[in-house]
């Protein structure tokens, strides 16, 4: 998932920056609301993550004309005012949430996940996922490979579907339990690895293209680019 930060103040931009990209997230960060505002247009994103306060243009001049445009990506406005009138006239001009500095980085992520959440339900689900040879048939809940059935448990599809759904993200352990267990505390010793070994013994032994790898100190990922 691409993420676009416009954030003029260092500290916090360093921080969104680093705490996003720990999740998984590929992050671009802007510090003016110009540059912020010809990157949201250069690119297809996810989410827009736009501090109220910026040099040069503000966040709400920088979300009216992208809304004028009739660009749809979500945005998620940042503010350290919080009176009533500034949080309704940022959802008036097109701001999909608004969050007070300073906030929990969890509930930064709890919002952010919202956002995607409610933008996947508003596109048509796609019946089939596929990455390289490797196919889920959603409706069927069927795995192949290089036209191969895959037979996985509940589990190993739940988080198999979880990789696909975003091919080339970065999954932490963490994301990848509350998304797959539903909790954000490992039930059993090192339960995510033990189904990482699983799964990839069961979609890339004996293919010469390994899809599932590890990238050390983050987490998990499944795409098609070579190792």
């Amino acid at each position: 998932m691409n993420i676009l930060v416009v954030e003029d103040d260092a500290r916090v931009g360093d921080f969104l920056l680093r705490g996003l990209r720990a999740e998984g997230y590929a992050v671009q960060l802007a510090r003016t609301g110009p540059e912020g505002l010809a990157l949201a247009r250069a690119d297809d994103r996810a989410l827009l993550i736009l501090d109220l306060m910026l040099p040069g243009m503000s966040g709400m001049e920088v979300c009216q004309t992208l809304r004028a445009e009739g660009f749809q990506v979500p945005v998620l406005m940042l503010s350290a005012m919080n009176q009533t009138e500034d949080k309704v006239n940022g959802l008036r001009l097109g701001a999909d949430d608004y969050l007070t500095k300073p906030f929990a980085f969890e509930e930064l992520l709890a919002r952010i996940e919202a956002l995607l959440r409610r933008g996947r339900q508003q596109r048509p689900r796609a019946a089939t996922l596929q990455v390289a040879d490797l196919q889920l048939d959603r409706e069927r809940m069927h795995v192949s490979r290089a036209g191969r059935t895959v037979v996985l448990t509940a589990k190993e599809l739940a988080f198999l579907e979880l990789l696909m759904s975003a091919p080339g993200r970065v999954y932490s352990r963490e994301r990848i339990l509350a998304n797959v267990w539903g909790t954000n505390e490992d039930p059993l010793t090192n339960v995510v690895d033990v189904y990482v070994r699983r799964l990839r013994s069961k979609i890339d032994e004996g293919h010469a293209l390994t899809l599932l790898k590890t990238v050390r100190g983050f987490g998990y990922k499944l795409d098609a680019e070579p190792s």
